[in-house]
């Protein structure tokens, strides 16, 4: 039977002059990596309450509450074009940073910063280095654009292997490292990261490490510091965040660069104009001066995060050590049909991520969403 876009609405319950109200499941929580409609149309099968969503590393609070007031004052001039460039949000980031605004690039969520990196520094002769798992958009683009890439496995703790990277870099365009990683959810102290990347660069004197730093506001690790400072002494250093994960803005689309002025200038010119929204815009700024939001919710994580692992390791399974807003769990057995048994009992949890093929990666919900759902979890174990 063919599903339409009308048809599919419809099975979720929305319908007539309600079209536009999707359930609040869908509506509040964006997709992670790209919409994932398998889920989605699990969830709409489902007979029950609406699901709970811990599968895209999303903020299960909302928006930052600045933000959303922030939008609904300024909706009526959506219907004007962004401004070029998005000045006010790279002055407003660059303060915070305490960098110039020419050392900061703005884009459509990380993952057009990604991308670009990859564009701008890759080449049919200039390989990408990563490590495997971690995001998948660097490689999966580079893949697109059929060039090369060199896939380093993590170690047996499954945290990044960086001698194992760093041997990959001579003859490199792009090195992406994510800290903390995602789906591991390990980090790695700023003497490891700084002694890593000093060393990638000696080794080539034209390869681009380029730090994703999307968790960087969930990280209690006191060993752990941001890359940011390492920009002044190094050209060939970027850094990347997003507005998606603390800030509750994942579907807003807004992430953005640090980086030299000349070495950003070669991403920005791949760049789409206008490409992040004016009302993105607004709610980036609005989020930036709501001073208490990162600690309010880092607390809030914290704590059901640790109450997620503990209940996991308590009923015998291995957890990674998390400094996200996820947990990696070995479950012991396949992560696709875990996936897909969850669903059907109204748990949405990670996509696999080989060659983890018996982890699953679970998203930190509310205190109360992680109550409710260990209980599912632990009858689809059993």
């Amino acid at each position: 039977m063919t599903v339409s876009r009308r048809s599919f609405v419809r099975s979720l319950g929305v319908g007539g002059a309600g079209a536009l109200a999707l359930p609040t499941w869908l509506s509040a929580r964006g997709h992670e990596a790209g919409t994932h409609l398998d889920d989605a149309l699990a969830a709409a099968r489902w007979q029950g309450a609406s699901p709970i969503k811990l599968d895209s590393n999303e903020n299960p609070n909302g928006p930052a509450p600045a933000a959303m007031r922030a939008v609904q004052q300024a909706f009526r001039r959506a219907s004007l074009y962004p401004a070029r460039g998005e000045q006010a949000v790279r002055d407003a980031i660059a303060q915070a940073q305490g960098l110039q605004p020419d050392q900061v690039m703005v884009g459509s969520g990380s993952g057009e910063v990604l991308r670009l990196a990859v564009q701008a520094f890759c080449t049919p002769t200039r390989h990408l280095v990563a490590a495997r798992p971690t995001f998948e958009t660097p490689a999966r683009y580079a893949g697109v654009l059929g060039l090369p890439v060199r896939e380093v496995p993590v170690d047996k703790s499954l945290a990044l292997d960086l001698d194992g990277m760093l041997a990959q870099v001579r003859g490199a365009g792009l090195v992406f490292l994510c800290n903390p990683n995602n789906p591991t959810g390990h980090v790695h102290g700023a003497k490891a990261v700084t002694a890593f990347i000093e060393a990638a660069l000696r080794a080539d004197p034209e390869v681009v490490v380029l730090v994703d730093e999307a968790y960087h506001e969930f990280v209690t690790d006191p060993a752990y510091a941001t890359s940011v400072p390492l920009i002044a002494r190094h050209s060939r250093v970027v850094v990347s965040r997003t507005f998606s994960k603390i800030y509750g803005l994942a579907g807003m689309r807004l992430g953005y660069a640090m980086g030299a002025p000349a070495t950003l200038a070669r991403m920005e010119r791949l760049r789409l104009e206008n490409g992040v929204g004016s009302l993105t815009q607004v709610a980036g700024l609005a989020a930036l001066g709501d001073t208490a939001l990162v600690q309010r919710e880092r607390e809030g994580n914290r704590a059901a995060l640790e109450f997620t692992a503990r209940w996991f390791t308590d009923a015998g399974y291995a957890v990674v050590p998390s400094q996200t807003n996820f947990v990696l769990v070995n479950i012991r057995r396949d992560a696709t049909a875990f996936k897909d048994s969850c669903a059907a009992e109204g748990v949405l949890v990670g996509r696999v991520f080989p060659p983890l093929t018996q982890h699953t990666r679970i998203s930190i919900g509310t205190m109360d969403e992680m109550r409710r759902a260990v209980a599912i979890l632990g009858r689809v174990l059993s």
